[in-house]
């Protein structure tokens, strides 16, 4: 391969980690707003149904809904096409068994794309059943709209669905747990002094998000118990 070949493929492969990083970060604001938006279902069915009907009834939902699709989108294409080429510049890495290097791999690191697509199938499972599950109605203040807190309360009886749910959360947890502070690493944000800062924040982040996504299903589980 020629340098100025090598170097255009350096360059394109510099390029998809910066859209990945940048399309990441994205994701993971929206997780804090989902996460934030759920968290009111332990004050009140009404609250979280209010918030949720306001939500789904905003003319900006659909707009929303499709860049937030192309996003996740894109950074699941590109995190597929770039294991792909690093797998194809370092076939026999994947003939033989690696020796570790002490470069700092992590478990976390080394299962991006099993963690990912743990993430995809839960995603596509939890949009079937709750967008495109039972349509319960209830009335607060005289207007009508989904009952999504007593739809969540009837998916999450089946202990079965509950341990699914955490699993594929904590699958998350470890991916976010390395993704937050490499997706500032792609976009250029690189520094001795604050990069170990924002794997310590990344850590933290992949907690409150496994611990908190967790706790839905298993306090939905426990409403439906009593």
């Amino acid at each position: 391969m020629s340098q100025k070949s090598s170097c255009r493929r350096l360059s394109s492969s510099v390029v998809k980690k910066q859209v990945m990083g940048i399309t990441g970060l994205m994701l993971c604001g929206f997780l804090v707003s989902h996460l934030i938006t759920n968290s009111l279902m332990y004050v009140s069915g009404e609250l979280f149904n209010t918030a949720a009907h306001a939500l789904i009834t905003n003319p900006l939902i659909i707009p929303a809904e499709i860049i937030l699709g192309l996003v996740f989108l894109s950074h699941i294409g590109l995190a597929i096409k770039l294991t792909l080429e690093n797998r194809s510049a370092r076939p026999e890495a994947y003939y033989m068994k690696r020796k570790p290097t002490g470069r700092g791999a992590t478990f976390a690191s080394s299962t991006m794309i099993y963690t990912g697509l743990i993430v995809l199938v839960f995603l596509i499972l939890h949009i079937l059943e709750v967008k495109f599950g039972p349509e319960y109605l209830v009335t607060y203040n005289g207007v009508e709209m989904r009952d999504l807190y007593k739809l969540l309360i009837e998916i999450y009886s089946n202990p079965i669905v509950v341990i699914w749910y955490v699993f594929a959360v904590c699958a998350l947890g470890i991916h976010v747990s390395h993704g937050l502070w490499s997706a500032f690493q792609s976009i250029g944000f690189n520094h001795p002094r604050y990069t170990p800062l924002l794997q310590k924040i990344a850590k933290v982040y992949a907690v409150v998000i496994a611990v908190g996504f967790s706790a839905l299903p298993i306090y939905c589980y426990l409403q439906g118990v009593n």
